[in-house]
């Protein structure tokens, strides 16, 4: 069993996305860190309710995205807020810094006690609408050991949502996720093309095929089509599915967390 297995209760975990509200500096910040800590820990609240997995943290909020840095005000309010998150719920927690803010990942779920990061551009490059996203494996290894966080997982986005990927046109997402393994990743995470687009299934099997790692969904996966994932994915990211009229910027609706779940522990 991997090391990503033993992270959760169940063999096909359902992570559930809390979108933290906008951060200090950023164009729709404001609110006082309070705010924004509890409206997290009342997601957080709901979904542990409704029998989620575990959850992840992002700072989805906060765009236009800086690429590939975020400044101390960015990690030390994701910090606060999902040490908060963790203590309360006690599930398995990761964390996704936009955009491709790795290494900044890893210092929030090092500081918070997180088990995992999302890390995006982790092997090969693409063109994200923040402009080039480079490979980051090496670096973010190497940071990871100096500052003593090789205990958290690295989940690897392959082939990306919101992005081009012309420049690796003749790579395919096979073989993407097989460098993904190759460069040390602990799971790998397959999309669709945006927010909300389920992944094609041939892309799930794919990848599937070219790697041992994990393999979990990160966009796209509801209720009326979980069931056709279940045997060849390996868990679940939600974060659209769950929210009010299925949009990731609406509240949290403990109805479709609680239908999702249904649907996805069905036997």
């Amino acid at each position: 069993m991997s090391a990503t297995a033993n992270l959760f209760a169940s063999s096909k975990p359902v992570i559930a996305m809390i979108h933290i509200g906008a951060l200090p500096g950023t164009p729709a910040g404001g609110r006082p860190l309070r705010e924004i800590e509890a409206q997290a820990l009342r997601e957080a609240k709901i979904y542990r309710e409704a029998g989620v997995h575990g959850l992840m943290l992002e700072n989805m909020h906060d765009t236009p995205y800086l690429r590939g840095r975020v400044g101390p005000e960015i990690v030390a309010t994701m910090a606060v807020v999902a040490r908060a998150v963790k203590v309360a719920t006690a599930l398995p927690c990761g964390v996704q810094v936009l955009a491709a803010a790795n290494q900044e990942a890893l210092a929030v779920a090092l500081a918070a006690g997180l088990d995992f990061i999302r890390a995006e551009g982790f092997a090969f490059a693409h063109v994200a609408d923040e402009g080039f996203i480079q490979s980051s494996a090496a670096e973010l290894l190497r940071y990871r050991r100096v500052i003593g966080a090789e205990q958290v997982q690295v989940w690897a986005d392959v082939k990306k949502k919101h992005s081009s990927h012309a420049i690796t046109a003749d790579v395919s997402i096979g073989a993407t996720a097989h460098a993904v393994e190759f460069m040390r990743g602990d799971a790998v995470i397959v999309t669709g093309a945006v927010t909300g687009d389920a992944p094609k299934p041939k892309d799930v099997r794919a990848v599937k095929q070219a790697t041992r790692l994990p393999v979990y969904l990160g966009s796209g996966v509801t209720a009326a089509n979980v069931g056709g994932f279940l045997v060849e994915a390996d868990g679940f990211i939600v974060g659209s599915e769950f929210k009010t009229g299925g949009h990731w910027a609406g509240a949290v609706d403990a109805k479709r967390v609680k239908r999702f779940m249904a649907a996805a522990t069905a036997t």
